[in-house]
């Protein structure tokens, strides 16, 4: 057993995935969160997003035998269905966009309630882990790793080798680090939120095709639904938070009611309770956090949201944190497990990666929001995936470097790049081949030929 104390800040899914690739190295591990224990605690309304779990979600879980057992309840996605209108209050008809050219790869919907409780489970069976929860940090000495908790009891202190922040979005551990060092941090707020509602199972059944990830493309604004376990789907609106079709303005059940009629007019019979899961469920922010640096006198460090929290419409955000923990086992295994070299070293191997998955992710919102129900985009895809059969290994799409690879995000924006360079030129050479073919041709027509 090694003898530093490793505390981990946030018991969600990068920490309690942390705390097992830590137990494994050896550490004595403790999990701190501010919550209630989520598997017995009540659970926060609407507040979910379910995950689409990918390749680099899954090859983190591989590397600890939890793979199997956590994905047991997952659903393969092969591809996106597209619900478009096509006038005002009339639904258009649905159309398949598969993800890979053979139609076989899929993401994985699995609720996030479920996977951290899975996490939870298998960190805390383990002899070097502990949790306590209903723990708030309020203080951090980053020099020495001296804690403050308010719990309900009152504060606590508590004392660690290496403090590590997996709290999420607005982590505490980024805070005192703000406070106490020289971080700097930005938050990058989107004109949208997000607000969650439910399709329930029809006769015991699945309502929509489980075998998707479900689309209501509506130019400014969309809806999505991923399938779970007991046949329900939980769908995720994300419209812009200001304007005459936003949640704020709609307040009212009539004007809940008219508006989706006009602009979702298949969802209302699929949703029984979608007003009332309208009024009661939050609406949440998204944004994009950055700060610099992750980690302080090699004694505390942040990973996953954290440090690097993303926009969810590239469903990478906890394939992106599972990775990190990945990658900081990595270091800890070229570094001799010395933690001064390895704060800063993961840090850097990372932050130019998280930063191209948050360029992307914001760029996959205006796919996913304006373009798939177009055309034009739906032959541009069959044009890529046949130049992926044509082509295997030379030619490969964004999304499949990104979803079913574990290719290093910058090295995908890189390669995608190179590859619209590439087709440009061919497709101008065409052009030139085609326009001198046709000069010929009529070159031969006017001279008799």
């Amino acid at each position: 057993m090694k003898d530093k104390q490793i505390a981990v800040v946030g018991a969600g899914l990068a920490g309690c995935l942390l705390a097992c690739f830590l137990a494994r190295r050896g550490y004595t591990v403790h999990l701190y969160e501010r919550r209630p224990d989520p598997r017995t605690g009540k659970v926060e309304r609407g507040r979910s997003i379910n995950l689409a779990l990918s390749e680099r979600g899954l090859d983190a879980l591989r590397r600890v035998g939890l793979d199997r057992s956590v994905m047991a309840d997952a659903l393969p996605m092969r591809g996106r269905m597209i619900h478009p209108v096509t006038a005002p209050g009339v639904a258009g008809e649905q159309a398949f966009q598969a993800y890979s050219s053979d139609g076989e790869r899929a993401i994985n919907s699995i609720s996030r309630g479920n996977l951290n409780n899975a996490l939870l489970a298998a960190a805390t069976a383990l002899p070097n882990v502990s949790a306590s929860f209903d723990h708030r940090l309020v203080g951090l000495d980053p020099k020495t790793g001296e804690m403050q908790f308010d719990t309900p009891a009152g504060r606590v202190g508590a004392q660690a080798d290496v403090v590590l922040g997996t709290d999420g979005f607005s982590s505490a551990v980024r805070g005192q680090l703000l406070a106490h060092t020289g971080l700097t941090e930005s938050i990058d707020f989107l004109d949208y939120g997000y607000k969650e509602l439910t399709i329930p199972a029809r006769d015991g059944e699945f309502a929509l095709d489980p075998g998707a990830l479900h689309i209501w493309p509506r130019g400014s604004s969309m809806m999505i639904a991923l399938p779970n376990p007991d046949r329900s789907f939980t769908c995720t609106l994300f419209w812009p938070t200001g304007g005459t079709s936003a949640f704020a303005s709609l307040t009212s059940p009539s004007a809940i009611e008219r508006h989706f009629a006009e602009h979702y007019p298949d969802v209302a019979e699929l949703a029984p309770n979608l007003v009332e899961d309208y009024l009661l469920n939050p609406v949440g922010v998204l944004g994009t956090v950055r700060c610099e640096p992750w980690q302080a006198y090699g004694r505390v460090g942040l990973l996953g949201d954290a440090a690097h929290a993303i926009v969810p419409f590239y469903g990478q955000g906890a394939n992106c944190a599972f990775e990190d923990v990945v990658e900081l086992d990595r270091v800890l295994d070229e570094v001799g497990d010395d933690w001064d070299r390895a704060l800063p070293e993961f840090e850097v191997r990372r932050r130019a990666n998280t930063e191209a998955i948050a360029q992307m992710a914001l760029a996959n919102f205006v796919e996913m929001r304006d373009k798939v129900a177009s055309p034009v985009f739906a032959l541009q895809k069959k044009v890529e995936h046949a130049l992926e059969r044509v082509l295997p290994g030379r030619y490969v799409s964004r999304y499949e470097l990104v979803s079913f690879s574990t290719t290093p995000y910058a090295q995908v924006q890189r390669r995608v790049r190179r590859q619209q360079r590439l087709l440009g030129a061919a497709a101008g050479v065409a052009v030139v081949a085609l326009g001198a073919i046709g000069a010929g041709l009529a070159w031969r027509k006017g001279s008799g030929a």
